[in-house]
């Protein structure tokens, strides 16, 4: 891995067949952050419906959190660094 992009995991996204759903933290998380409505719509900035249909079926093994998280969740986090080629770069602090 690169030194200069400050990650310390390169973790591979998954997919599933069903949509993993989102803890209630996290979910108030996204509405506190203005990216998600009060009743439930998911609204990410730059991200198209089609994108955002795809990326609730994927999801990646958290090594900050232990467990398998969907990916939207990883997406908002403020360890996500960036996506490519079906990896995400995590810095890995504690939260």
């Amino acid at each position: 891995m690169d030194d200069n992009l400050d990650t310390k995991y390169l973790v591979p996204v998954k997919q599933v067949e069903k949509s993993i759903k989102l803890t209630p933290e996290a979910k108030a998380e996204l509405q506190n952050i203005g990216m998600m409505d009060d009743k439930g719509k998911l609204k990410l900035k730059g991200v198209s419906p089609k994108m955002l249909k795809r990326m609730k079926l994927e999801s990646v093994d958290c090594p900050v959190f232990q467990s398998e998280l969907p990916f939207i969740q990883c997406y908002v986090c403020k360890n996500f660094h960036s996506r490519i080629s079906g990896q995400v770069y995590c810095k890995g602090d504690p939260l």
